[in-house]
């Protein structure tokens, strides 16, 4: 099984959504690609408001988790900033996936974090949307702490709401960032 989607190639952290952006090479898209500076505005410029609102949801949450040093230095001051000039691209640490879920140390290997150390958390995997969810083959240690997420500490999995702001909002971002710091901690 391949991965597929957009990112750096040693993520920590890996989005799953069900679509992609319908446009120029995406829906054929069969392996990782991180972005060029400027194609993020490309896509969100020649698409729907879809997917600047998926942009921004997701360099919200990254920018809530804080943790790595690139958050701390004067030109990624905000989300905004982050979101314009590194998210996805060649040198982040996570991905916006196309694929299904793999948990497979096989899979994972060619693309993510090296082997787990304390320097170097091993990949979350964050399903955005219940309903994709349902699609899945996702492990049967999941459970459902509320309506909105579920989690899988065995497979460091977190299903959430999709990257909309009404599915998504301010207080599920921090609370899905504290779900992924948890998971951090326990690994």
């Amino acid at each position: 099984m391949s991965i597929s989607g957009l990112g750096g190639t040693h993520f920590d952290i890996a989005i799953y959504l069900a679509n992609r952006p319908p446009i120029d090479h995406y829906p054929i898209l069969n392996q990782l690609q991180a972005l060029a500076p400027g194609e993020l505005s490309h896509i969100v410029t020649h698409t729907s408001n879809h997917w600047r609102k998926v942009f921004n949801v997701y360099s919200k949450f990254l920018w809530a988790l804080r943790e790595e040093a690139v958050f701390q230095s004067e030109s990624q001051s905000s989300w905004q900033c982050y979101r314009d000039r590194r998210l996805l691209q060649h040198d982040c640490r996570e991905a916006l996936l196309f694929s299904p879920p793999s948990f497979s140390s096989t899979v994972l290997s060619t693309f993510a974090s090296p082997a787990p150390s304390v320097s170097s958390p091993k990949v979350v995997h964050i399903v955005a949307g219940k309903t994709y969810a349902q699609t899945l083959d996702l492990p049967s240690d999941l459970r459902w702490l509320d309506g909105s997420f579920a989690i899988a500490e065995s497979v460091s999995l977190i299903v959430c709401p999709y990257l909309d702001y009404r599915q998504l909002s301010n207080a599920r971002i921090e609370r899905l960032a504290d779900l992924v710091r948890g998971l951090r901690a326990s690994a």
